[in-house]
């Protein structure tokens, strides 16, 4: 016995993993549940959650979809264009035009038309693309650099902060477009 308990020692410390000499292997934890439609804490209140897309850059002009799905449990309606408020590192607004649909900034195919009424059931989702423009018009004038962005559903709905990677660099355009709610098919 002594022989195998010295042989197990020398190979536990140079190449084996410690369960190999007759220890029991470490129980498999069992896998995360299945993401569900919920109100819990990463759903809030009113039933839908936002989160912001990868912010698409190509010279000067940004674009990026939100995306609201429908985290309760009863059927959300949606109908027109989320609400914007730019903000600072310390979450103050800063001065923003907000433009209701993408044409003022660019054409972009899908997100470019009037809003449309949906009603997304559980787990359903819609997404809006915010575009701008890096452009500097004005060098007397300090560039426009927002590293949150505070996005409601609607008006009178309270908003929920997303943080871009990269933030929001409006440069002295001061505009920022929106594209209405559209359903994802």
């Amino acid at each position: 016995m002594r022989i195998k308990t010295a042989a197990c020692l020398l190979a536990v410390s140079t190449v084996l993993p410690l369960t190999a000499c007759n220890a029991e292997p470490a129980p498999i934890p069992p896998p995360p549940p299945a993401p569900s439609a919920s109100t819990g804490p990463e759903c809030p209140t009113s039933g839908v959650a936002l989160t912001a897309g990868q912010v698409e850059a190509a010279s000067g002009l940004r674009a990026m979809k939100v995306r609201m799905v429908n985290c309760g449990a009863t059927p959300y309606p949606v109908n027109g264009y989320p609400v914007l408020r730019l903000l600072d590192a310390d979450r103050k607004p800063l001065t923003l035009t907000v433009a209701e649909g993408t044409s003022t900034i660019s054409r972009i195919a899908g997100f470019d038309g009037p809003p449309k009424p949906v009603t997304l059931g559980s787990g359903g989702e819609a997404t809006a693309v915010l575009v701008w423009r890096n452009t500097v018009t004005d060098t007397g004038v300090p560039a426009t650099t927002g590293v949150h962005i505070e996005v409601a559903p609607a008006s009178g709905q309270r908003g929920q902060l997303l943080t871009p990677h990269g933030g929001v660099d409006l440069g002295t355009t001061g505009t920022l477009a929106t594209s209405p709610w559209v359903a994802v098919r």
